[in-house]
């Protein structure tokens, strides 16, 4: 029984700014010139991000004061973009919200109570019994976690819709106090997005189609990793969500997760050279070519991953969902063809969900 994923739509605020306007903007104003203008820039270069994304106009950062009004910006925001993606992945296979049997929302750059798919909910008109999960603290690996928590849902529902929706404005979490070397090299990161993936079961009529660019997903791991809770992830405090990001985080890829990959494709009767397309979250430069070594392939293969970084930035969980829903536009994979998601987050851990193109 396998899920099959019938759209992914990737949505973008509709500021868009060159990494140097960005930079300029981090150093004049949020942090008041507390850093060296030329360490910043050679962080933000260090990225290899050319453009990013933000929900508010760059002068309106200065101007939130406190976390109160940056998590109201979120909520805000965050509601329009994420029903703004639903509705367009919705479209895209001929279904309506009213289809919908469950929703898993994921989320790391901002707090809701209801969380965000229940007021997207409302916004867009999900029915009243739809089943809802809300993946919070998952961070860059709940974009390939949430994918398979949606297969997870749907073997005991083979005949029903379910919809992913990823909403994450990293934006609104720098702090213009931190001058941290983790703050710094965030700044240059990440970017603000959003995403929709649209899935059935196995036994509802849209999966009865070969088109290889509606996957089936075969499987799915999970992995935590021992002593890595300081890894990365948010402090907590009165001014909002400070980040963590240690910078050993490519040493614990080389260490782990290539025998991750590994068994996991054993344990299916497969190796590293029949995956013939990946799907990789951007976690940056570094952590890309960590992994690009471990998996023993080219830069090409994570080719529109990289392309991703460089045009959207690190939109944490929304990153590889942005990546599959490129892969499956501009480089669709050869029917038969096996796939391979992965991400990495907070905990520290990682995600592999095993993919397969209908056809051949």
């Amino acid at each position: 029984m396998t899920m099959r994923v019938l759209s992914v739509c990737g949505v973008l605020p509709h500021h868009r700014y060159r990494q140097e306007e960005i930079t300029e903007s981090f150093v004049g104003i949020l942090v008041e010139d507390a850093v060296d203008r030329g360490v910043v820039e050679r962080f933000h270069r260090n990225t290899c991000v050319e453009t990013r994304h933000t929900v508010l106009a760059l002068e309106e950062y200065a101007r939130l004061g406190d976390f109160g009004r940056s998590n109201d910006a979120f909520i805000r925001m965050g509601v329009e973009l994420g029903g703004r993606a639903v509705v367009n992945a919705l479209k895209e296979v001929g279904l309506t919200p009213t289809d919908v049997d469950f929703i898993v929302s994921c989320t790391v750059t901002g707090l809701a109570v209801p969380p965000l798919e229940a007021r997207i909910a409302a916004e867009i008109g999900l029915r009243p019994d739809v089943v809802r999960m809300p993946l919070v603290g998952l961070g860059c690996v709940a974009g390939a976690a949430g994918v398979a928590r949606l297969n997870d849902l749907l073997r005991g529902r083979p005949d029903g819709v379910a919809v992913l929706v990823s909403v994450e404005l990293c934006s609104l979490t720098f702090q213009r106090e931190d001058t941290s070397l983790a703050n710094l090299v965030a700044s240059g990161l990440f970017g603000d997005g959003a995403a929709a993936v649209v899935a059935v079961g196995s036994g509802h009529p849209l999966a009865r189609s070969d088109d290889p660019a509606r996957p089936e997903v075969l499987a799915s791991r999970s992995r935590l990793y021992p002593d890595s809770e300081r890894m990365m992830g948010w402090d907590v405090g009165s001014g909002g969500f400070r980040i963590v990001l240690d910078s050993s985080v490519p040493d614990l890829v080389r260490r782990y997760v290539g025998d991750d990959v590994r068994g996991f494709l054993d344990d299916h009767a497969l190796t590293g050279d029949d995956i013939g397309w990946y799907v990789a979250h951007p976690g940056g430069p570094k952590v890309l070519e960590a992994l690009q070594e471990v998996l023993g392939i080219e830069r090409d293969a994570l080719g529109v991953t990289w392309d991703s970084l460089r045009r959207i930035g690190n939109l944490s969980s929304s990153s590889v969902l942005h990546v599959l829903a490129d892969t499956l536009a501009d480089r669709p994979p050869r029917p038969g063809s096996h796939g391979l998601m992965l991400a990495l987050g907070p905990g520290f851990c990682s995600e592999l969900v095993l993919l397969r193109a209908p056809g051949g």
